[in-house]
């Protein structure tokens, strides 16, 4: 149960409102056999998502989690990426079960609702747009707006301070540990959902508030 009832709930997007790994592995996939190398398939990209792009063209050339250096050619193929993921920003993502009904439910209660994410503006809202979810969030809160990404809390709250609202009052909804570590360095409260990015090892073991397996779930928590 959460301690409070919130004034704020903040998203995350990729991973907790979309299912946008297909996309984005075929967009690496692009890159890496326009080096001359071979393709990795969405599996591996879904465990190099959530950093931010820069982060993940990084990893793509490499093939590490975390390089220790720029690779050669990292600022030509990041330019790629964007080019190339705009492009096919919604061929085969999806939206996770519940999310646009439980979204729905959320506004109608008459809670306020952020989404906070590492993607880059470029994509966030139209890619929102496409699924017909942009119109339920009353303030976005992109990769590329801020000087730090999650798992840094400044992309919080700077949010929570566009809403006038204390963190103690706000709460996170993610599936990664990313986000986890961003709402309790943040002072936020945590509910987390058991899909997504996370790295297979469930998410309990990042201490959320509650774990709910829909969005729709969300509503009845917090009466």
């Amino acid at each position: 149960m959460l301690p409070r009832k919130p004034e704020l709930i903040v998203f995350d997007l990729d991973g907790t409102l979309v299912d946008s790994a297909p996309d984005i592995a075929y967009t690496v996939d692009v890159i890496r056999q326009s080096r001359g190398l071979p393709a990795v398939g969405e599996a591996k990209v879904r465990t190099w998502i959530g950093n931010g792009g820069e982060m993940l063209i990084k990893r793509a050339l490499t093939g590490r989690l975390w390089p220790d250096s720029d690779p050669p050619g990292w600022a030509e193929a990041y330019a790629m990426y964007l080019d190339v993921y705009e492009a096919n920003l919604c061929n085969h993502s999806r939206l996770f079960p519940g999310v646009k009904e439980g979204l729905a439910q959320l506004r109608a209660a008459g809670f306020r609702l952020a989404c906070s994410t590492n993607k880059h503006s470029r994509f966030t809202v139209p890619l929102l747009e496409q699924f017909g979810i942009a119109g339920y969030f009353n303030f976005f809160a992109c990769g590329d707006q801020f000087g730090k990404l999650k798992p840094d809390p400044e992309p919080l709250l700077k949010t929570a301070a566009h809403f006038g609202v204390t963190p103690d009052m706000c709460l996170m909804v993610g599936d990664s540990a990313n986000d986890a570590l961003a709402a309790r360095n943040a002072g936020f409260m945590l509910v987390c959902v058991p899909y997504g990015y996370h790295g297979g090892g469930g998410v309990e073991i990042f201490g959320p508030d509650a774990v709910v397996e829909s969005l729709l779930e969300l509503v009845g928590l917090l009466r």
